[in-house]
């Protein structure tokens, strides 16, 4: 069974208004974390078998999941006993391992840490914990299988942040004007991996990073390749991040959002 790591263990500086109180991966998008939305994805091509990498307030993504079948949909409380009865089951049918790999362990380390759970004969999904894409999965593991490399990584060219304005000759006139376009030109990590357990070779402690002190490594001996998407893609990096991601999901434009509706949480 393919399985699917998820770094979830930063500590979201950038978001100091929410990470206070929970890990950045937990912020919420239509009342859902963006962890819930990437897992959901992954899931929609079968592939639901996650190892969670946990770190700063992970006990936050613990009790989530730990109480994701009793808060999923209604129950019956006995007051007298505390029994719990669920009068219904969550539609996902996940198996979501939560795997500790320490507070300021970076996201290579983090790799590192799971190490036991991911050698077998297969390659493993790997992608952050909060970056939104409609990438083909399948494709892209296709790919992976197809080059014999140790190592994919997705590449994607963001909108840009403004729009584009292109003059005539004169430099006044305006003949073009494109409100925040894809960038014509420069690939950047979109953070959906694939990858073979020689990735272990090229990882050594917890002070690694998966993009400097492994991939830059693994291109210095011809064992990157990369799949081009040229689809949506948007990470959470910012307040403004967040809000673009909730118009998308309030105005039906979540390009993410394959599966059918969720039944409401209770």
């Amino acid at each position: 069974m393919i399985k699917v790591v998820i770094l979830a263990g930063g500590f979201g500086t950038r978001f100091a208004e929410e990470t206070d109180t929970k890990p950045k991966p937990m912020i919420t998008l239509g009342g859902f974390p963006i962890l819930w939305h990437i897992m959901k994805y992954f899931a929609e091509f079968s592939y639901d078998n996650f190892y969670i990498a946990t770190g700063y307030k992970g006990d936050v993504i613990k009790t989530y999941f730990t109480n994701y079948h009793r808060t999923c949909g209604s129950v019956m409380v006995d007051l007298a006993t505390g029994d719990v009865t669920n009068y219904s089951t969550p539609p996902e049918q996940w198996k979501v391992h939560l795997i500790e790999t320490g507070l300021t362990t970076q996201t290579g380390g983090r790799i590192r840490r799971m190490e036991k759970w991911l050698r077998g004969s297969e390659p493993f999904f790997a992608t952050y914990g909060d970056g939104l894409a409609n990438v083909d999965l399948n494709a892209l593991l296709e790919f992976h299988k197809s080059h014999g490399k140790i190592a994919t990584v997705t590449a994607v060219r963001p909108p840009a942040r403004y729009g584009v304005i292109s003059f005539d000759n004169s430099g006044t006139a305006v003949m073009s004007f494109n409100e925040k376009p894809q960038t014509s030109e420069g690939w950047i990590n979109g953070g959906f991996f694939v990858f073979n357990e020689q990735i272990f070779d090229y990882i050594k402690n917890d002070n690694d990073a998966i993009e400097r002190d492994g991939l830059e490594k693994i291109v210095a001996d011809g064992e990157l390749m990369a799949f081009r998407h040229e689809g949506f893609w948007q990470c959470m990096d910012t307040l403004r991040d967040k809000i673009y991601l909730e118009n998308c999901w309030n105005n039906n434009k979540a390009l993410w959002k394959i599966w059918n509706d969720h039944p409401e949480r209770s």
